[in-house]
């Protein structure tokens, strides 16, 4: 069974003209992208596609790729930080009904968006 979790994905911000929120694309299926207000709302938003396009795929009997397909990174890592800023993050997921995992990938997601989106000319 295929976890929507481990297909990686893209997310960016998107400019006033572009009608602002979070752009997300999944390098493994070209054509499959959505968006949202948030990054949490994009990310959500995404994988929704994502289950849409994998279930249009199998109902035409074409293959499905395999997570990682382009084959680089396995999506996963282990940081250490101090007690202080984990209770912290906890606390933070927690207030927002979310997962610590969904947090922090929402912050990550939105601070490496707005770090391209700055190094853009």
């Amino acid at each position: 069974m295929r976890k929507l979790e481990d297909y990686p994905f893209d997310i960016r911000p998107l400019s006033r003209a572009e009608g602002g929120g979070f752009l997300i694309s999944y390098p493994d299926f070209s054509e499959c992208i959505s968006d949202g207000e948030t990054v949490a709302e994009a990310i959500a938003n995404g994988r929704d596609a994502l289950a849409a396009v994998i279930a249009a795929l199998e109902a035409k009997g074409f293959a499905v790729p395999a997570p990682n397909s382009g084959g680089v990174a396995s999506g996963k890592f282990v940081a250490r930080v101090p007690k202080s800023v984990h209770a912290q993050l906890t606390a933070r997921a927690k207030a927002e009904g979310v997962s610590l995992n969904s947090l922090v990938l929402a912050f990550l997601a939105e601070g490496l968006g707005r770090r391209e989106h700055h190094a853009q000319p």
